[in-house]
């Protein structure tokens, strides 16, 4: 599976709206995801702040925003039903099983879902089931968008920092 989606920001320019958010998201989710290739396990897990956050908890907890914006908010079901963690905080935890491969998986397989749920769906569409009330899909999209860059910007630092020591 390549690193990059095949379309990239720059591509879509002169596109309609919609097609610019999706393919600054993909590009987003695409180099989040990427942020643990080449790395071994325990690099990965490696924990360089007082925080919960390292390479593989960040994809994690993506994984986790992905469902909580495009699958709790669309559909209105509860977290639990979902099958994800009640907080944030908690997303980050890492299990003895989670791995690179299945972490990477899970979180491609969840952005994947987030498309096909929101394919349907306008920008101005409301979205019912988040805890803040009815938001269009625009606001969860810029949301998106907010998280996934802080969160990539987080990856860079720490790739940094774990592959020069």
């Amino acid at each position: 599976m390549p690193s990059l989606p095949a379309t990239f920001a720059e591509d879509v320019i002169n596109q309609p709206v919609r097609i610019q958010f999706d393919a600054f998201l993909d590009e987003h989710r695409s180099r989040l995801n990427a942020c643990l290739d080449g790395l071994t396990e325990e690099q990965a897990r490696r924990s360089l702040v007082p925080s919960r956050t390292t390479l593989l908890g960040l994809v994690r907890h993506a994984t986790f925003v992905e469902k909580v914006w495009f699958d709790e908010a669309i559909t209105c079901r509860s977290r639990a039903d979902i099958g994800i963690p009640a907080t944030p905080d908690e997303s980050f935890i890492l299990e003895d099983q989670d791995t690179i491969a299945s972490i990477q998986a899970a979180h491609r397989e969840a952005c994947e879902a987030s498309r096909r749920a929101a394919a349907s769906l306008h920008l101005d569409d409301l979205l019912h089931g988040n805890r803040r009330g009815p938001l269009p899909l625009r606001w969860v999209y810029l949301h998106m968008l907010r998280e996934l860059a802080q969160h990539c910007g987080h990856a860079d630092i720490l790739r940094e920092q774990i592959l020069s020591s």
